[in-house]
């Protein structure tokens, strides 16, 4: 009995498929002082969202180190290496929420745990969700520092030719 009404209370996010063709997770940095916007080629997603009740949702994303794109194999190597994100030994990068809660019409604020190269920190970032057709779009930004996570050691530690800020910014597209 005390099952059953539990579960006629509980609100439960719906699973949505995610067409990772037409969606896109990028990061940009300062390099010198320039603007650069990479795009990570390969990641996976699972986000169960109700959009009546923001609070039942739940989002994971798992992205694949090497797929990143500098636009140059030379720079794409480097990358990988030991100094930046140590590819070999952490191939993936995670993000898990925590906490979504709706913040007004078509905004939500996502809390969750962010690892990258086996370091993992809190964060929290404001999203838009809004719905083209059958299609749910969620779109937004997620700045962090690149030390933090050790991404740019020894002698990449310094700021002066890569800057410490980096914003990750994503547009996923999901359907039920």
């Amino acid at each position: 009995m005390l099952l059953t009404l539990m579960s006629s209370e509980a609100v439960w996010a719906t699973p949505l498929k995610i067409d990772t063709g037409k969606s896109t997770v990028s990061a940009v940095f300062k390099q010198i002082g320039v603007a650069v916007e990479s795009r990570f080629m390969k990641f996976g997603a699972q986000i169960d969202f109700d959009a009546a009740s923001p609070d039942a949702s739940k989002a994971s994303v798992d992205i694949d180190i090497a797929s990143f794109d500098l636009g140059d194999p030379d720079y794409n190597r480097e990358v990988l290496k030991k100094e930046w994100f140590n590819a070999a030994q952490f191939p993936k990068a995670s993000f898990v929420s925590t906490k979504i809660r709706g913040n007004g019409p078509g905004k939500l604020e996502v809390s969750g745990k962010l690892t990258i190269k086996g370091k993992t920190s809190d964060v929290s970032f404001p999203m838009s969700v809004k719905k083209e057709g059958a299609v749910q779009v969620f779109e937004g930004s997620l700045p962090i520092r690149r030390l933090t996570f050790n991404i740019g050691e020894g002698e990449w530690k310094d700021t002066s030719v890569v800057a410490d800020e980096v914003v990750i910014k994503f547009r996923v597209l999901a359907k039920p």
